[in-house]
């Protein structure tokens, strides 16, 4: 029996509609759907009847089942001639261990297609009013994780981050929220540079808090911000200010 194929499928950053058709189509013609913790599960309505739906989430320090265990599940099913959806939260290949699945898949000869999402960075700050790069402000902006896995994985350049890029998103950093903004306030990064926190971005629970990089841990802790939640650190911060201001002033005027 030939193997049949897996699709890793981004559902994008939280907002059922933000998904792609393509995604949706991969969706309803699996047999069976492994899910994250993050991905909305009004998007598990699209799955066929039948279809076996699997949960494999993982939050900070709690995780269902191990990645080893998971890319076994994919190679099982696949093998046993069921067509398999692996759905992730945001892309598959940002920071969604989407790269080790498909390696796993291919060391066995399963086909696999990637079906791209849209990522938290973009998703949640375009929600929140926040452009990425905007002229005379930013011209680049990087991702980072704020959390690695290994205790031997290489540290984070933040001396470089620091510096090198106009905006920074930060994944998975919420929790060692001090930790980064020490960093980076010990390689240079003014004290007043604007951050936003974004929690469970695109969806209806949505919060956004904003305060400069000396005090954003505070800020945090005394907002109670937790996890899912997004750090962008930069002058673009400050075009959502200005926005949120506008767009009040609009209202005032129409009414």
């Amino acid at each position: 029996m030939r193997p049949a194929p897996v699709y890793l499928v981004g559902a994008g950053p939280g907002d059922p509609e933000l998904i792609t058709m393509k995604a949706i189509r991969r969706i309803r013609e699996a047999d069976v759907l492994l899910y994250d913790r993050l991905v909305n599960e009004e998007l598990l309505a699209y799955a066929k009847p039948g279809a076996t739906l699997v949960y494999c989430g993982k939050s900070p320090g709690q995780h269902t089942m191990s990645q080893r265990q998971i890319e076994a599940l994919l190679i099982e099913h696949a093998l046993g001639g069921r067509t398999v959806v692996r759905l992730k939260g945001g892309d598959p290949l940002v920071f969604g261990r989407g790269g080790e699945e498909a390696l796993a898949l291919a060391e066995r000869g399963i086909p696999c297609e990637i079906v791209p999402g849209v990522t938290s960075a973009i998703g949640a700050a375009a929600a929140s009013r926040i452009p990425l790069t905007h002229r005379d402000l930013a011209a680049s902006f990087a991702v980072v994780t704020g959390n690695r896995c290994r205790e031997d994985a290489a540290p984070i350049r933040w001396d470089l981050l620091a510096h090198g890029v106009d905006t920074l998103v930060v994944y998975m950093g919420i929790g060692r929220l001090d930790e980064i903004r020490t960093e980076l306030l010990r390689h240079g990064k003014p004290p007043a540079t604007p951050v936003a926190l974004i929690e469970r971005g695109t969806t209806d629970r949505q919060r956004v808090v904003t305060g400069a990089l000396d005090r954003i841990h505070k800020l945090a802790e005394a907002m109670k911000i937790g996890n899912p939640a997004l750090i962008v650190i930069g002058e673009v911060v400050l075009v959502r200010e200005q926005l949120l201001l506008l767009e009040a002033q609009a209202r005032l005027a129409i009414g």
